[in-house]
C-alpha cells in the first residue's frame, strides 16, 4: 500500500546525482518537444474566429500549468499539484472542444506521464482516468480515440518506469552519502582514537618518571628530617636524578613506539631487570607483540617496580614473561623482607597507576590483577598476542 500512497523521495524528485548539463538538456528536450507538439497540433487543425483563440491561450495556459507542475511538485503538497494537473486538464478539454483533439491529448499524456512520476499513484492514477474519460465523452469516436486512450496510457506505464529508475538513482546517492558519512565518522573515531593513544602515552611515562622521582625525594626529606649522613642524601638525590634521565629517555622511546619503532619487549625487561637487580624469566617461544600489546607490558612492568619502591624498598623482585598460544603474560612478583620501611612512602603518587594500567589491558581485551600473594605482591597483565 505504501508504493499507492507515498510520494518519490526528494533526492528522486530533485534528480540529485544528474549532471546539472544533463538536467538541462532534459529540460531543453522537454519543452521543446511540448512545444513542437502543441505547435503541430495548431498545424493540422484550422479552428477559426473565437475557437482559435481559445485554443491558443489553451495551449499557454497548458504549457504554463505544466511547467508550474514540475517547478512545485518537489514540495510535496498534494493540493497545489492537483491544482496545476487540474488545470492543464481543462486547457486540454477546451482545446478537444474547440476542434483541437490532438492538442488535448498532449496535455493528457503529460498528466498521465508527470503525475505517475511524481505524485503518490493514489492521486494520479485516478487523475490520469478521469482526464481520459472526460476526453472520451467529448470526441465519443471510438477509431479516433483508442489509439490515444492507448498512447495516454502507455505513457502513464512509462512514467511509472521512468519514476522507477529515478529512485534507484537516488538510492544509490543515499547510499553513497552514507558512505562518505561513515568514512567521515571512521576519520574522526580514528583520530580520537590516535589522541586518546597518544595522550594514554604521554601520560603514563609522565605519571611514571615523576612519580619514581618524588619517590626518591620524599625518602630523601625523611632522611634530611632523621638526620641522615651527607652520602646517604646525596643516593637519594642522584637516584631522583636517574629517574629523571630514565623519564626523558621513556619519553623518547614513547615518541618513537608512536611512530611504530620499538625495542623489543625482551630486552626491555632484561634492562629493566638488571636496573632493579631482579630475576627475569622467559617462557616459550619469543615472538613480535603489536605496538598497544608492547606498550601495555611494558608501562605495567614499571608500575609495578614503582610501587616496590613505594611499598616494599630493597624486596626482591622477578619478571616472568610467559609467551602463550595468543596471548602473553606479564608477572611481576615480590616479597616483602622483614622490616621494610614502607608508610612513609607509600603516601607518594597518585594512586592511580594499577588502575590506568588496568584500563588499558581491559581496552585490549586483557586482564590485570593485582593485589598480595603469599608474603609478598604479584601482578600479573594478560593480553592478547597472536
Amino acid at each position: 500500500m505504501d508504493k499507492w500512497t507515498d510520494w518519490p523521495s526528494r533526492e528522486a524528485l530533485n534528480r540529485e546525482g544528474l549532471a546539472p548539463a544533463r538536467q538541462r538538456v532534459g529540460a531543453a528536450a522537454r519543452y521543446l518537444g511540448l512545444g513542437g507538439a502543441v505547435f503541430g497540433s495548431l498545424a493540422s487543425h484550422h479552428p477559426e474566429g473565437v475557437a482559435l483563440w481559445l485554443v491558443l491561450a489553451a495551449a499557454v495556459l497548458g504549457v504554463f500549468g505544466l511547467w508550474g507542475f514540475l517547478h512545485t511538485v518537489p514540495a510535496m503538497r498534494m493540493g497545489v499539484s492537483l491544482a496545476w494537473l487540474t488545470l492543464i486538464l481543462a486547457q486540454g478539454l477546451i482545446a478537444v472542444v474547440n476542434g483541437v483533439p490532438v492538442l488535448g491529448v498532449i496535455f493528457l499524456c503529460g498528466i498521465a506521464m508527470a503525475g505517475t512520476q511524481r505524485m503518490p499513484l493514489i492521486a494520479a492514477v485516478p487523475m490520469t482516468l478521469l482526464a481520459t474519460l472526460l476526453f472520451m465523452l467529448l470526441v465519443p469516436q471510438p477509431e479516433s480515440w483508442v489509439a490515444n486512450v492507448a498512447i495516454i496510457f502507455g505513457l502513464g506505464v512509462m512514467g511509472y518506469v521512468v519514476r522507477l529508475d529515478w529512485e534507484g538513482r537516488a538510492t544509490t546517492q543515499r547510499l553513497l552519502g552514507q558512505e562518505r558519512a561513515a568514512r567521515v565518522a571512521e576519520a574522526e573515531s580514528a583520530a580520537l582514537a590516535e589522541r586518546a593513544r597518544i595522550a594514554r602515552e604521554i601520560h603514563d611515562v609522565l605519571a611514571h618518571s615523576l612519580s619514581a622521582q618524588l619517590v626518591h625525594l620524599e625518602a630523601a626529606r625523611l632522611m634530611l628530617d632523621a638526620g641522615a649522613d651527607r652520602a646517604q642524601l646525596r643516593e637519594r638525590i642522584v637516584a631522583a636524578r636517574r629517574m629523571a634521565q630514565d623519564g626523558l629517555a621513556e619519553t623518547r622511546q614513547a615518541l618513537s613506539a608512536l611512530r611504530g619503532e620499538f625495542v623489543p619487549v625482551g630486552d626491555f625487561l632484561e634492562a629493566v631487570a638488571r636496573n632493579e637487580g631482579a630475576e627475569l624469566v622467559v617462557v616459550g617461544e619469543p615472538r613480535p607483540l603489536s605496538a598497544e600489546a608492547s606498550v601495555a607490558v611494558r608501562r605495567t612492568a614499571q608500575e609495578a617496580f614503582t610501587n616496590v619502591r613505594k611499598h616494599a624498598p630493597g624486596a626482591p623482585c622477578a619478571i616472568r614473561l610467559s609467551y602463550l598460544d595468543g596471548t602473553v603474560e606479564l608477572e611481576v612478583r615480590n616479597s616483602a623482607p622483614p622490616g621494610a620501611v614502607a608508610s612513609e612512602l607509600a603516601g607518594s603518587g597518585s594512586g592511580l597507576g594499577l588502575r590506568g594500567m588496568r584500563e588499558r589491558a581491559e581496552l585490549l581485551g586483557g586482564s590485570l590483577v593485582a593485589g598480595p600473594d603469599q608474603d609478598g605482591f604479584l601482578v600479573r597483565l594478560s593480553v592478547p598476542a597472536p
